[in-house]
């Protein structure tokens, strides 16, 4: 029932913001155009579309708000007044009242707010679809930022969820192209994702880490938590001064490269992905910001930490050597590693392969990012991978979503920047780090405290199993073993005295010369 109902609010939330003439509007086929005609008597709507879109995606919940945000970010696919109103999903959406919110703090740590805060300004700075934050000072008179779990998620996203399992399930069902998709598989990765962003201490955790990991790069800043005021509903962390990126006009009369910047955010981008495997999948302008002070002039400001990516080392791998072969234009090699991967059907022809992906790639390299569409790109990629059966894999769902809203941001900054260009030496760099000499030294590094443990073992272990061997009866197998060991033994015997005989000669070799040249 509680499925049926959530369908049934989506069907009339359509309804009644107009979202279906929105729908139809872009299919100009005659039985299309005759369908919108016959939906709209009797229906007239006041606002402007783009305002009727964001308002019912916000009716809708945090699972469409957070469709919208990433639909704010490609404004070369979306009309300007649609993008334009989408982009306040991004921290503005209606916040909870400051009462409840005073409520959750106080219950998250058993303690009135004036003992925990010296101020607390009740007016949250911003409010998003997940959780709303407010400025405070604590006792100590350092600035903080508190976040607050938007009340009642859990059951409002476990319903939309079940919603969407049963529309895979469906699609799965009644559409051999929908199986290939592995929708319920994509499904699960976002229903484990959006669980992680409703634990808010699992966010803070993310914080240290990506704190960690980008120390020393000098290009990105992570908030400090304060981990005596952390819980799952509440958070508190440094209180973090910076511009939003999206006022791209503040910050060139601030004095900011923003052609610096751009290319700044693509090497962070790359540097979380393909160094550490830990990257930040929620990057949509709303989170991310710059700062103007003068100690860290131009730095980025990452903010909001529930969605988090990872990828294995399989996975990084993988995707460097795809990139790099798209960068070199080797699309046999990108054909051979999507067969090598699974991917696709062993059986599929490498040739035809590499040509299809030639023909979607090559019209879009060399030219700056203004006039390419990486969506269009991979839609044209999905096309075309529909002939060769080429598995979605639920892991890089993240990445994919991360990379869409990386060029959002590149084009919003500079529409001139090569995006190719940019990430391609740091690849390179990446890749030549991953083979020859360092990579085995750095390898082998980090697995001698196992080795330093187990070659003492070795003895010991050897001898359990022979032990082991002869209390089974393997009394054949045993000498067979006792003559090898014996020939082993010779062998060595022989090659340590043929060792120290031609050590001997050399040395009496030696000796003979010293006599001659003294005259003897």
């Amino acid at each position: 029932m509680r499925f049926v109902s959530r369908l049934l609010v989506i069907l009339w939330t359509v309804w009644r913001f107009g979202l279906d003439d929105l729908a139809l509007s872009g299919l100009r086929r005659r039985r299309f155009q005759l369908l919108r005609r016959a939906t709209r008597l009797g229906r007239r709507w006041q606002q402007p579309r783009g305002v009727r879109l964001r308002l019912a995606l916000e009716r809708l919940g945090p699972i469409f708000v957070k469709f919208g945000q990433v639909l704010s970010t490609r404004r070369d696919l979306l009309p300007a007044d649609v993008a334009l109103e989408l982009a306040k999903l991004q921290d503005r959406v209606p916040p909870f009242p400051a009462a409840l919110s005073r409520e959750m703090v106080e219950r998250a740590f058993g303690r009135p707010l004036e003992e925990l805060f010296a101020s607390f300004d009740a007016e949250p700075v911003a409010s998003a679809s997940i959780a709303q934050v407010h400025f405070a000072t604590l006792k100590d008179g350092r600035e903080v930022a508190v976040k607050v779990l938007r009340p009642g998620m859990l059951d409002v996203i476990d319903d939309d969820l079940a919603l969407m399992r049963k529309l895979a399930v469906w699609i799965e069902r009644f559409s051999a192209d929908g199986r290939r998709l592995k929708p319920r598989e994509v499904v699960a990765e976002f229903d484990m994702y959006l669980h992680d962003e409703l634990d808010l201490v699992r966010e803070a955790a993310n914080a240290a880490q990506l704190r960690r990991n980008m120390d020393g790069l000098d290009l990105v800043m992570v908030p400090e938590m304060h981990w005596d005021l952390c819980s799952s509903e509440v958070i508190v962390m440094e209180r973090m001064k910076g511009v939003p990126i999206s006022q791209r006009t503040v910050l060139e009369e601030a004095g900011i490269d923003i052609k610096k910047l751009a290319r700044d955010g693509v090497t962070i981008f790359f540097t979380q992905v393909f160094r550490d495997g830990f990257f930040h999948a929620d990057m949509h302008p709303g989170n991310i910001q710059v700062s103007l002070a003068p100690e860290t002039f131009g730095r980025y400001i990452a903010l909001d930490f529930g969605i988090i990516g990872t990828l294995t080392e399989v996975d990084k791998d993988y995707l460097a050597q795809n990139f790099i072969a798209f960068f070199q234009r080797d699309y046999k090699r990108v054909a051979e590693l999507h067969i090598a991967s699974g991917w696709v059907p062993p059986e599929t022809r490498v040739d035809a392969l590499e040509s299809a992906v030639r023909a979607v790639c090559e019209p879009h390299f060399d030219r700056p990012l203004k006039d390419i569409s990486l969506g269009q790109v991979l839609m044209r990629l999905f096309q075309t991978s529909r002939r060769f059966n080429v598995e979605i894999q639920p892991q890089l769902v993240l990445l994919q979503k991360t990379l869409l809203n990386v060029e959002g941001l590149g084009r919003q900054l500079d529409p001139e920047l090569d995006l190719w260009a940019t990430a391609k030496p740091f690849l390179e760099r990446w890749m030549n780090d991953q083979v020859g000499w360092p990579a085995f030294n750095k390898q082998l590094m980090k697995e001698a405290p196992r080795f330093a443990q187990l070659i003492p073992e070795l003895p010991r272990l050897l001898h359990d199993a022979l032990k082991q061997q002869a209390q089974r009866g393997g009394d054949a197998e045993m000498r067979a073993l006792v003559r090898e060991l014996r020939s082993t033994n010779r062998l060595l015997s022989g090659l340590l005295w043929g060792a120290a005989g031609f050590a001997a000669g050399v040395a009496l070799a030696w000796l003979a010369l010293r006599f001659l040249d003294l005259g003897f």
